[in-house]
């Protein structure tokens, strides 16, 4: 080998060695100084899976409080806006968890601009290390009911002490009296008229707390509209004779809807009752009936008095009267319309009233029409 091969490999083998050091300088250095990287957080896909199903609302936070997965309904109620929780509250206690790593459940009051405030049960629990999921279910409906058991219960007991108190009071009286005739007598009547008063409260609650829920009926049946009206007139027709008022029937006969007899006369009856206790003297009731292929219209026109543009609102509410001064007199409950009301909601129709104070009322329930064979075959008979 000459000496210039011999030069020119000894300079290749030197290239070599030099790169192979650079080489494994750079190698060294990058093991020296390489941070491995930080994976985001990822749901797990079980969990992803059940959220994605989930009627509740459920929130997945990291670490960063950034909205990982967020179930439908949590959009609905307003919890979060893009990756962003919106309830500050909601936050606070997710910052909890993830410090402590404790389950959490509380009532928070949610509210937003522009719409009303909602009562929500939220439970919070770490997810991990360093995921934290939040559950939360509505209350809303749930603590609106309960205000108005409670102030049901509330008026019940106030509705009921009156009569209790005064059939003791007039007891006592009696007692006392017991020498004169005459008194007796007249302590007497009172005490039947407030244990009848007392009795009609009674059984309107009974029908009120079945009608609560508004929930349909199970197993509507044919209701003959002709026998609950007569009911109904029958049962107001000693009220009405002693007011010298008349009470009138008309309308379409042999109608029929389809529902519960017992409530659609509880109904009519309650309306009937209204008319009556709400008109002066040789007044006249018309109960009056029409219908369409669907439906069924009974209107009770009353002659009394009236009710005023700003109450017509509050008419169907329980223990509402819009003469507080005049119930006493009439015996009323203030449960009537209410009544009304719910039956018409059981029954899927409604309850409408149209009035001029000073003029009258009338009040108009719409109930579903059924129409039976033998009348259908009559109809295309008259055709």
């Amino acid at each position: 080998m000459d000496a210039t091969t011999q030069a020119f490999l000894a300079a290749l083998i030197g290239a070599v060695v030099a790169g192979g050091a650079v080489l494994a300088w750079h190698l060294s250095d990058r093991q020296q100084h390489h941070v491995p990287a930080v994976e985001d957080p990822v749901v797990p896909i079980g969990v992803a899976a059940v959220l994605s199903v989930l009627r509740s609302s459920a929130v997945v936070v990291d670490d960063a409080d950034v909205v990982l997965k967020a179930s439908a309904p949590a959009y609905a109620m307003g919890l979060v806006r893009g990756t962003s929780l919106l309830s500050g509250d909601l936050a606070d206690l997710v910052h909890q968890v993830r410090r402590d790593g404790q389950i959490r459940e509380t009532e928070l009051l949610m509210s937003r601009p522009g719409l009303p405030s909602r009562h929500v049960t939220a439970r919070v629990a770490p997810l991990g290390s360093r995921l934290v999921l939040a559950l939360v279910e509505d209350r809303t409906r749930e603590r609106r009911v309960e205000a108005v058991r409670r102030d049901f219960v509330a008026n019940v007991s106030h509705e009921l002490k009156t009569p209790v108190g005064a059939i003791r009071l007039l007891a006592e009286a009696v007692h006392d009296a017991a020498e004169d005739p005459e008194a007796v007598k007249r302590f007497s009547d009172r005490m039947l008229t407030e244990s009848d008063r007392l009795s009609r409260l009674v059984q309107q609650v009974i029908e009120l707390s079945r009608l609560q829920g508004d929930e349909p009926l199970e197993q509507p049946m044919p209701v003959e509209l002709d026998e609950v009206i007569k009911v109904a007139v029958d049962t107001s027709a000693i009220d009405a004779d002693s007011k010298r008022i008349s009470i009138v029937t008309g309308g379409v006969p042999r109608l029929q809807v389809l529902g519960s007899e017992e409530q659609v006369t509880a109904a009519v009856a309650n309306l009937v009752a209204n008319a009556v206790s709400y008109s002066e003297s040789d007044a006249t009731v018309l109960v009056s009936t029409k219908a369409d292929d669907e439906t069924v219209e009974i209107s009770v026109v009353d002659q009394g008095i009236g009710i005023p543009p700003g109450e017509m609102d509050r008419i169907f509410e329980r223990f509402y009267r819009v003469d507080p001064a005049r119930h006493r007199s009439t015996g009323g409950t203030g449960l009537g319309l209410s009544i009304v009301k719910h039956v018409a909601a059981t029954h899927g129709g409604e309850v409408r009233v149209w009035s001029v104070e000073g003029q009258g009322s009338t009040f108009t329930l719409t109930l579903p029409r059924h129409v039976s064979a033998r009348n259908t075959s009559n109809q295309e008979a008259g055709q």
